[in-house]
């Protein structure tokens, strides 16, 4: 089937991808004509030592016994990974890695193709993309990051090009590290950094990496390439031994992260760096253009036509390499901003970055080397047999027995803003199923402040009466769970309907006039909301006082102010949403004086022992925006007025928001408030498991973990976690009457015999 739609295939690029993608092509149908054209010499590349994974490579055992039979001639594995931190290493085990090097990777695949009858024109530019798409039934672009053929068609692949802020070398050592090795240096220009690797027995990698001004300040921006590596080797001499760096035309460079719209177009198709682009702190290139070829190669094989098997490929591969680069993207900012981090315990440092990227977790760390993760529970006071998630944390004169946070939810079931049983049932059992922490949805501190008909509120003495039920319920059914009540006004976002029926919609009728920092609406032809005047500022503040009051007598142990999603207090942080001209808008001092005024106003009714917290967006996600670094000035001035932690939270503040959907992706945003301003955090945002839990609270990017939708799924959550865990300690401990059920019901039988002896007919 494949050679009836793709007889004569061109390539463009001869590296790993472009070499392999031919060598599969013409494998799977000898009659296939594939030329490969390769500008440069055949030993000719960037780099020195290439690692696959175990994935990797089984699939290359699959479609190629021959080139993965050479290639385990030519590796070299190892296990450990090393971390130098302030002149002390620590060795994490179990990792499994194998490398060769670039060249000898080139020269099999060189001989493979060259065995199956390719035809490879080397120190020969590619005829134009236009043209060879005219004379060729497929054209395979394997051109890398600088990809002419991209360019050719980029109206039709749209290619964004991402720098970031790091410069790096790619460099050689005449010698095999028996790790792969993470080395910091802190010198007096800034911090650097070695990433490190054997790809022969006498052969490493080298990269050496640091900030854009780190790189300047060391006066690198003026040395030849002699003199730049005669540097390298000085500020990491003992990594290497005191040995000599090499280059092979290495430039001093920064990475950019390639992302296309579309990857193929008519017989057209990207593959490989020309496609996408992921950091090399997670070693993935060669490992993503060689599983593009594998899967180009078999969706060609399996598909009628070669538009469909090209948009079969794309099908498969992209949420492969989107999942790829969300990782290599959180690794790559962790390096830029690892000075944050250098203030952390040895082993806690060398725990965060082994699990920067999100890939490696503290569940699978434990598998890989036991020993390691339980020496970093024990720095960071984890009770023997105590996972991080269930050790305690204080908060001004609250304890909470783990770190699991029920998120604010939205519910819209309240009756004129009275809470009634359905808020009993729902936080009631979610206060049963163990989590540290059970925050209200969104509490209004008057009627135009709902968002909905349905939302729940603080505005009277009867609210606060059914308040008192729920608070009353959770401290005697649920001893060991605080609950918290988030106080908050819609703004602009008001007077609309219920999310089932239409998020952010307006009511249909009924509709009630809305207030904002600035008369812009939400959505465009959506309601418009009037501007508060000096005097409505004041009558404002009052109400949030006077809700927080209700709810202190209510009984709630913490207060959140909710100044993030683009309600009232958010408004006017943002620059997007607040257009005063007065002294509540302009600079970002001037837009946070109101949300400031409401924050003193609310701290000072609220009982001194019971903790306040702040939710703010950490980004708008839109041009023009709060960014991250204004988040950290925003978390610095309510950390300065006593906020007791920050929950940072993102977006939902314009419509028109883009935000980078991914596990845990709002992640960072909490991470680099609590380094930067030194204050708790809760992070928020699709961290969907335990052991994303444990990660970040004993990585230090977090202090507390606030999950939602899984607590929708599952209201004891908590506890299912740690029965999972098999903990059983004062951090879960489960309710008397549910204690039966502290252990997973069994299920039907799964130990049957197998059968010894099959006889032939």
């Amino acid at each position: 089937m494949a050679g009836e739609v793709a007889v004569k295939v061109a390539v463009i690029g001869g590296g790993p991808g472009g070499l392999y993608a031919a060598a599969l092509l013409k494998r799977l149908d000898p009659a296939r004509e594939v030329t490969l054209w390769e500008r440069n010499a055949p030993d000719d590349t960037f780099g020195f030592g290439v690692v696959l994974s175990d994935e990797t490579l089984g699939g290359i055992e699959h479609a190629d016994p021959v080139v993965h039979a050479a290639l385990q001639r030519a590796f070299v594995r190892w296990d450990d990974i090393d971390i130098v931190h302030r002149g002390v290493r620590h060795t994490s085990g179990g990792h499994g890695f194998a490398a060769l090097g670039r060249r000898r990777l080139l020269r099999i695949l060189h001989e493979r193709c060259r065995s199956l009858g390719v035809e490879l024109r080397f120190r020969t530019e590619a005829p134009d993309a236009v043209r060879l798409a005219r004379t060729h039934d497929l054209v395979v672009a394997a051109d890398g990051v600088h990809s002419t053929t991209r360019e050719a068609f980029a109206d039709v692949f749209r290619p964004r090009v991402t720098g970031h802020r790091c410069r790096y070398a790619w460099l050689a050592a005449d010698f095999a590290f028996d790790a792969f090795r993470f080395e910091i240096a802190e010198t007096e220009h800034g911090v650097m950094q070695l990433h490190g690797y054997p790809y022969a027995a006498d052969s490493s990698t080298v990269i050496v990496e640091m900030r854009e001004e780190v790189w300047r300040a060391a006066g690198f921006d003026e040395t030849d390439g002699t003199e730049s590596i005669e540097r390298c080797a000085k500020v990491f001499a003992d990594a290497l031994g005191g040995r000599p760096l090499r280059s092979h035309r290495s430039t001093w460079t920064t990475f950019r992260t390639v992302v296309n719209a579309r990857w193929s177009h008519g017989n057209v198709v990207l593959l490989g760096d020309a496609a996408h682009t992921a950091h090399f702190s997670i070693g993935s290139g060669t490992k993503l253009a060689v599983e593009d070829a594998l899967a180009l190669a078999a969706c060609l094989d399996e598909q009628p036509s070669v538009r469909e098997a090209l948009a079969a490929y794309e099908g498969e591969r992209r949420p492969v390499v989107e999942s790829t680069q969300r990782a290599a993207r959180a690794s790559l900012e962790w390096f830029e901003d690892l000075d944050l981090y250098l203030g952390q315990p040895s082993r806690r440092f060398a725990f965060n970055l082994l699990t920067r990227s999100r890939r490696v977790t503290h569940g699978n760390l434990r598998l890989r080397d036991a020993r390691f993760t339980e020496a970093v529970e024990r720095e960071f006071g984890c009770p023997p047999g105590t996972p991080p998630m269930f050790t305690p944390f204080r908060l001004r004169g609250l304890t909470l027995r783990n770190r699991v946070v029920v998120s604010p939810m939205d519910m819209y079931s309240a009756v004129d803003g009275v809470p009634g049983d359905f808020h009993l049932v729902h936080l009631g059992a979610r206060a049963l199923g163990g989590a540290g922490l059970v925050m209200t949805e969104m509490v209004c501190v008057s009627p135009e402040g709902r968002i909905t008909p349905g939302c729940a509120g603080l505005w009277t003495g009867r609210q606060a009466e059914a308040w008192r039920r729920i608070t009353d319920f959770v401290h005697r059914q649920a001893p060991g769970t605080a609950i918290g009540v988030q106080l908050g006004h819609s703004g602009r976002k008001g007077s609309t309907k219920p999310m089932w029926e239409g998020t952010d919609e307006p009511l249909d009728d009924g509709n009630w006039p809305l207030v904002a920092a600035s008369p812009l609406p939400y959505k465009p032809g959506g309601q418009l909301p009037r501007e508060l005047s000096r005097a409505q500022l004041t009558d404002m503040r009052e109400q949030f006082a006077a809700a927080a009051a209700r709810a202190a007598r209510a009984g709630f142990d913490l207060l959140e102010l909710h100044c993030a999603h683009g309600y009232l207090l958010s408004g006017f942080l943002s620059p997007l949403t607040n257009r005063r001209t007065d002294a509540y808008g302009g600079s970002p001092e001037k837009r946070l004086r109101f949300p400031l005024e409401v924050f003193d106003a609310v701290r000072a009714v609220w009982p001194e022992e019971r903790p306040m917290t702040v939710r703010v967006s950490a980004t708008d996600w839109a041009d023009g925006g709060t960014t991250a670094e204004d988040a950290v000035g925003i978390a610095r001035a309510f950390a300065a007025h006593g906020a007791d932690a920050i929950d940072v939270s993102t977006g939902q503040v314009v419509a028109d928001e883009e935000p980078e959907f991914g596990r845990s992706y709002q992640v960072p945003f909490a991470d680099r408030i609590r380094h930067r301003v030194g204050v708790p955090v809760i992070a928020v945002g699709a961290i969907s498991s335990w052991d994303d839990v444990n990660s970040l609270i004993l990585a230090g990017r977090a202090d507390l973990c606030a999950l939602a939708r899984p607590h929708l799924y599952d209201p004891h959550w908590t506890l299912h976690a740690a029965a999972e865990q098999g903990y059983a300690g004062p951090g879960a401990d489960w309710p008397a009457p549910y204690r039966a059920g502290s252990r997973p019901p069994r299920t039907g039988r799964t130990d049957a015999p197998k059968p010894r002896l099959v006889l032939g007919s």
